[in-house]
């Protein structure tokens, strides 16, 4: 008999798409929030360059920087969602987001000032992942592992949806009307938009409180997302293919706007219509291979589609269209669509690695936020190390090679009862969905 909490529910259109149900309105609010975020993804580097940063590389350590909080805040969101609950997380992380925001835009930007800008953009990193990643906890506590691909899937069409991809077309629309100061201004509003959309109307939704036991402090849930790293290595090769997922996708927002822009001449409304493009293409992607990861298995669908993938796509991205030139915008297009599809294939990974430690999916869950988090310090502090060594061509030879490692990697991640030589080499699949037992 099938454990009704592995059983994919039986209802209406929402049930079936494989979207819970009463957390649609955070889903609204993450998309919205995160649309704020990625305002300033297509322009944010150059712009801090010509505006205080002084070169591409030092506005390159602000990002760095930023990566730093993201990293850590990541990892802090799903230990601290154990015990003080989602809800309140996400609160915690929309109000460091408004805060910092609007003090660098005054003292930081406003005044041109480099230190202001590493102190208080690095600070504001703590936010989007404190926000974002506690309703990922959130959906995973609730969710039916049947459904759970599906469901992740969907938190990452609207993460992605919103960063970079409306993000970046919001922005190319409202830079020749307002300028990019009044557009990084427009992202607040768009922030304190989602925060009260998915907070107001997910008020008194399930899973939002605390999901440790009564006895469990914070010190011991944060030494919990550590200890993990000893008691299931397996999650900790998995935070590494985390990392790798899009370590790319932040270090390429380094130095590719700079190139797509004026070095091959597409001009800044083109380059971040194709960003949009790109990551629109994701999104979509993101629900495909999340369905799909439900049938096939979720290991197979990282290996193959994201890792292999990947490899494929970076490379095509930067060398094919930076060799044809500006004539050639539509190939440039397709090779964005392709790593965008791409890029999704490693969805799965945030069904996968909980299920790897049913006994303490909390902290599989912070190892995995902090993989996510580690790739937007990863990305640009890879870009930002080898782009005066290499230039951007060997800065994208490193992320071929980096995709390539995680598809090595991603054979490793196995499910406990895999563990002692039965499961298949590539092949981990949800409850109910191959011949592996459930999880307890």
């Amino acid at each position: 008999m099938t454990d009704p909490a592995t059983r994919a529910p039986d209802g209406g259109l929402l049930d079936r798409i494989g979207l819970p149900k009463p957390l649609v309105l955070g889903y609204i609010g993450v998309l919205l929030f995160m649309i704020g975020d990625g305002v300033e993804s297509g322009f944010i580097a150059p712009y801090m360059a010509d505006h205080g940063a002084g070169t591409d590389v030092k506005a390159g350590y602000v990002i760095t920087a930023y990566g730093v909080a993201v990293m850590l805040a990541s990892w802090f969101s799903g230990a601290l969602s154990e015990v003080w609950g989602p809800r309140k997380v996400m609160w915690v992380g929309l109000g460091i987001w408004a805060v910092f925001d609007a003090l660098y835009l005054v003292f930081a930007l406003g005044t041109e000032n480099y230190p202001m800008m590493l102190i208080l953009y690095g600070i504001r990193g703590f936010g989007y992942p404190l926000f974002a990643f506690g309703f990922l906890v959130w959906i995973t506590g609730t969710a039916p592992k049947a459904r759970l691909g599906t469901a992740v899937g969907w938190f990452y069409f609207a993460f992605t949806g919103g960063l970079p991809t409306l993000g970046s077309l919001w922005s190319s629309f409202t830079i020749p009307a307002i300028g990019e100061m009044g557009t990084l201004w427009s992202a607040l509003g768009l922030i304190l938009l989602g925060g009260a959309v998915a907070l107001v109307g997910a008020k008194r939704r399930a899973g939002g409180e605390r999901l440790a036991d009564p006895g469990v402090t914070t010190g011991q849930s944060l030494f919990n997302s550590v200890s993990i790293v000893w008691t299931h290595p397996r999650v900790l090769v998995g935070c590494l293919v985390r990392i790798i997922n899009t370590a790319p996708e932040f270090g390429m927002l380094v130095y590719l706007p700079r190139i797509f822009s004026d070095d091959v001449g597409f001009g800044t409304d083109k380059w971040l219509q194709l960003l949009a493009i790109i990551y629109g293409t994701n999104i979509f992607f993101n629900l495909i291979f999340g369905a799909v990861s439900d049938k096939i298995g979720w290991r197979t669908t990282i290996a193959t589609f994201g890792a292999f993938g990947c490899a494929v796509s970076v490379t095509v991205l930067y060398f094919v269209p930076t060799w044809l030139g500006p004539d050639y915008y539509w190939v440039a297009v397709l090779a964005g669509m392709l790593y965008g599809a791409t890029l999704a294939g490693f969805v799965p990974i945030s069904a996968l690695i909980p299920n790897m430690a049913p006994d303490n999916k909390g902290g599989a869950m912070a190892l995995l936020n902090l993989g996510a988090g580690g790739a937007a310090f990863v990305g640009p502090a890879i870009a930002s190390l080898f782009l005066p060594l290499v230039g951007a061509g060997g800065v994208t030879i490193v992320f071929l090679v980096l995709y390539l490692v995680a598809m090595v990697l991603t054979f490793f991640l196995k499910m406990p009862e895999e563990q002692g030589g039965s499961g298949s080499p590539v092949a981990a699949s949800p409850p109910g969905k191959s011949s592996a037992p459930t999880p307890a």
